[in-house]
């Protein structure tokens, strides 16, 4: 009953005219910059943080407007991805495997409505699971030291094979390259250059979000322009919206699942959506591919990942609320505008500042409702895209990736880095390798190498240290296990 009071006065604090407005704007907003390629929630957070300083707004006011511009990058970044094949952020990867492959069946109407209620249901489910476990999860989540963390990647690089198919040989080639791209810029130990080949550019690394516009955005046009001059490009089907309804009824069970998964994945330090949506999606996979239906337009396969990552999001804020720790580079974007609006994020958050807390709790309801009513109706909006010729349709969306990416860093070596990038991913496309695994490798080789470091400086170099605690251990043991076990029922069938 504490906790629905509380609630009630969240409700008292997010309702009010100007916080309404504010979410509206912001669930809008979010959701054209998540279905613009490249740009995603950070750079959305990030280009209206001026915004919230020049209207001089309050702290739950500010933070209810960068939540909703979250939640909607979350909701549009699907769009691109099943219409175009093109990821809007890191989260929307997983749901190309299957939601691409559904709009070319023509589908495309029930990929896009499948994946606005995947992203409510696991929204919604996320929400009340931060609402009373928060305290407990956040609990759990600080027993993570770096030992923990890089058995966690461990597992998670084992488990590409169950996303990107039975290709073992082909997926640990494109998880080293990712690895090997990871490495490049200061060594995060000795501040040496490492492969920057005297580039000051390449010091900080490479720009993931330039990678992925590179690997998807341009290697696409790639592969059109490949197609077409082969001849072997098939037109576009649009079908009906009572199918997409009647497709929407058999997901439940993987919406319901997928949601807890990837609540659970966003607590943890580090992992965020992107973590949700891939361990949704693998579970997903192992539990319900009999057939080798997934990545081949499988609709389970487009709600499992729209419903994690969405899960994700509330995950990711029981350690930012409750730890001060952002749960991915969003989140630490919403640390910083925290601690400049003077809240200091901790244990006595909850106490200290129950208005700001419990106000977002109840903005993230009234944005969910929002999201899912404003893109319902706009189905038939997207899927209008489809009827653009793809010799049009191609070369504009590439353009605005190309503007997209230098309109951010103002950098021509970014530009040549994104089309370095797209001429990889055509080749990997071209050998029937998946780019999964390599930006999987770009997104967690960073954080991996450091925890690896972080725990054999912490011991003196015992390698023993990774197998210290029972979850490390624990995680090992999943690790083998999911690299073992398919490879055993495959020799058994």
């Amino acid at each position: 009953m504490e906790t629905l009071s509380l609630l009630l006065a969240g409700f008292a604090v997010a309702l009010t005219p100007t916080n309404i407005a504010l979410g509206l704007f912001g669930a809008f907003a979010g959701t054209l910059v998540g279905a613009l390629p490249g740009l995603g929630p950070a750079n959305g957070i990030a280009i209206l943080i001026p915004l919230v300083f020049s209207l001089g707004l309050g702290a739950d006011s500010a933070m209810i407007l960068l939540l909703c511009v979250y939640y909607g990058a979350m909701y549009g970044g699907r769009i691109s991805s099943i219409m175009l094949n093109i990821p809007g952020d890191e989260p929307a990867i997983m749901t190309t495997l299957d939601g691409y492959p559904m709009a070319r069946q023509g589908r495309a109407e029930a990929a896009l409505a499948i994946s606005a209620v995947a992203s409510f249901v696991g929204a919604t489910i996320s929400i009340i699971a931060l609402m009373f476990f928060a305290p407990w999860l956040a609990s759990f989540a600080i027993r993570f030291g770096s030992a923990e963390y890089f058995a966690l990647y461990i597992l998670a690089f084992s488990a590409i094979t169950s996303v990107t198919g039975a290709r073992p040989l082909k997926t640990l080639i494109a998880t080293i390259v990712g690895l090997m791209f990871a490495t490049i810029g200061l060594d995060p130990g000795t501040g040496v250059p490492r492969y920057t080949f005297g580039l000051l550019e390449l010091y900080e690394g490479v720009d993931f979000i330039v990678a992925l516009v590179g690997l998807f955005a341009v290697s696409e046009l790639l592969a059109f322009i490949d197609a077409h001059i082969r001849g072997a490009q098939e037109p576009v089907r649009v079908g009906s919206i009572t199918r997409a309804v009647r497709e929407v009824a058999g997901t439940w069970a993987t919406m319901l699942r997928s949601s807890v998964v990837g609540f659970v994945g966003g607590i943890l330090p580090g992992a965020g959506a992107s973590l949700g949506a891939f361990l949704a999606y693998s579970l997903e996979r192992r539990l319900n591919d009999k057939g080798g239906t997934f990545g081949k337009g499988d609709k389970r396969g487009v709600a499992a990942p729209e419903a994690g990552n969405n899960a994700g999001v509330s995950g990711g804020l029981v350690p930012l609320l409750a730890l001060g720790v952002p749960a991915s580079g969003t989140m630490a974007i919403l640390l910083a505008m925290l601690v400049s609006l003077g809240i200091t994020p901790g244990p006595l958050l909850f106490e200290n500042e129950p208005d700001l807390v419990w106000g977002l709790i109840a903005a993230l309801y009234v944005a969910n409702v929002v999201l899912l009513v404003m893109n319902l109706p706009l189905i038939g909006l997207f899927v209008r895209m489809l009827s653009t010729p793809t010799w049009a349709l191609m070369p504009s969306v590439t353009l605005v990736a190309f503007v997209g990416i230098y309109s951010i860093s103002h950098s021509p070596f970014d530009i040549l880095t994104m089309t370095f990038f797209g001429v990889l991913g055509y080749l990997f496309r071209r050998l029937e390798i998946s780019l999964v695994p390599i930006v999987l490798g770009l997104v967690l080789g960073g954080p991996m190498e450091t925890n690896l470091r972080r725990t054999l400086n912490l011991s003196d170099g015992e390698w023993s240290a990774l197998f210290s605690s029972p979850i490390a251990i624990t995680l090992w043991v999943m690790a083998g296990v999911v690299i073992v076990l398919p490879m055993l029922l495959r020799r058994r069938r």
